[in-house]
């Protein structure tokens, strides 16, 4: 049985989702812009010392409840997907 307000909050959340997936898309489509400049000057996609730099600046504890370990495994995860789709991407063109 679902409560007045547990639909009003599941609601809430989707529309947070949707805006999380538009954000997510507009990384991405800047993500494969920064894989037709690679690919143009012979770079590399895989760039360690910009993924660290980007966990260290990102891994600190996100606003409160998220805390720094989940806060750093939202961003691997998206780095890994993001990094996939620029090579994906840099193949094809």
């Amino acid at each position: 049985m679902t409560t007045p307000e547990l639909l009003q909050l599941r609601v809430a959340i989707d529309e947070v989702d949707h805006k999380i997936l538009e954000l997510v898309a507009e990384r991405i489509r800047i993500v494969l812009r920064v894989g037709e400049i690679k690919r143009e000057r012979g770079i590399d996609v895989y760039d360690p010392e910009r993924e660290r730099a980007v966990l260290e600046r990102l891994g600190a504890a996100g606003p409160a409840p998220l805390d720094a370990s989940s806060t750093r495994q939202v961003f691997e995860r998206l780095i890994d997907v993001s990094r996939r789709l620029e090579k994906s991407h840099m193949e094809r063109s």
